[in-house]
């Protein structure tokens, strides 16, 4: 299941690409901003800013939305059993959708629309998500058409997934843009829900296997931006003998309207973004340990 297919992005790998986002991710970041692409199930979002108040969706809701005294809509999410009921009921695209089923094929047919534009550019097709190694057999199915056309591959990814399906798909995957949050495990537990000596093995597996890995670390103010929780992470990265790049990332908030969008309240929201000079100390510190760095 996908949420997003976007055209002509140039922040996602080298070149044009196109970028697929696949829907479920085995992670709840605190910071996410994507919380459209954590569930693996569709999901109702409502932006009341776009919103005209038309009723369609009301109707269609048999009870389940109403307007508020206010004109804002209500909408009952634990009682709509089907969300996809309400794919195509407002005519100014207020509530929408998030996740549609996708065949690879039908898939692979937006990506060779822009096959000229990957040539001339040295770009490709980067998968992301949510989590796209979490994806099952219409991911393996999608790299292999790729594959078959030549079209380098990037893969955006936590690396929070056994090894084994990450593994299989190694001969398929030109480069690994993986994310790197933290080297405390119980840290990173209490606010991502995961493991980051899950994510750490992975990284020292792909690097036994001699994978392509540019390592993405994004600082997040009181989570990891602190002298003594980034240089870890740099040192980390420069153990790997397969990480020669990372990318130093700020933490932004353009995920909070979407978690209103969600009917969720954003977790992270509230939080300033890391100063420049926090960012310089850091680039700083992971050149003189030999790695090339790009921020932003």
């Amino acid at each position: 299941m996908i949420f997003n297919i976007q055209r002509f992005s140039t922040h996602d790998g080298d070149g044009v690409r196109t970028v697929v986002f696949y829907k479920g991710c085995t992670l709840r970041c605190m910071w996410c901003s994507n919380p459209e692409g954590q569930s693996f199930a569709p999901e109702l979002m409502y932006d009341e800013r776009s919103c005209n108040r038309f009723g369609t969706c009301v109707e269609a809701g048999n009870g389940k939305l109403s307007f508020s005294h206010d004109g804002s809509l209500a909408i009952d999410r634990k009682a709509v059993a089907d969300v996809l009921q309400f794919a195509d009921t407002c005519p100014s695209r207020a509530l929408t959708v998030s996740g549609r089923k996708m065949s690879s094929q039908a898939i692979f047919e937006k990506i060779k629309k822009d096959f000229a534009y990957y040539h001339r550019s040295g770009g490709g097709v980067t998968l992301s998500g949510g989590e796209p190694l979490a994806q099952e057999e219409e991911l393996d199915e999608l790299l292999r058409l790729i594959r078959a056309e030549g079209i380098p591959v990037s893969v955006e990814t936590s690396l929070h997934v056994p090894w084994e399906k990450a593994e299989k798909r190694l001969l398929l995957i030109d480069t690994f843009l993986a994310d790197l949050k933290h080297t405390d495990e119980k840290k990173f537990r209490k606010f991502t829900g995961g493991s980051a000596r899950l994510i750490m093995d992975n990284f020292e597996k792909l690097a036994e296997a001699n994978a392509k890995v540019i390592m993405r670390i994004t600082v997040v103010p009181g989570f990891n931006d602190r002298e003594n929780e980034i240089k870890p992470m740099i040192d980390f990265a420069s153990s790997l003998r397969n990480v020669h790049e990372i990318h130093l990332i700020p933490f932004h908030t353009y995920g909070e309207q979407k978690y209103r969008m969600l009917g969720r309240e954003s977790p992270y929201g509230h939080f300033a973004t890391v100063n420049n000079e926090t960012f310089e100390n850091h680039e700083t510190y992971a050149i003189a340990r030999g790695l090339m760095v790009k921020t932003g």
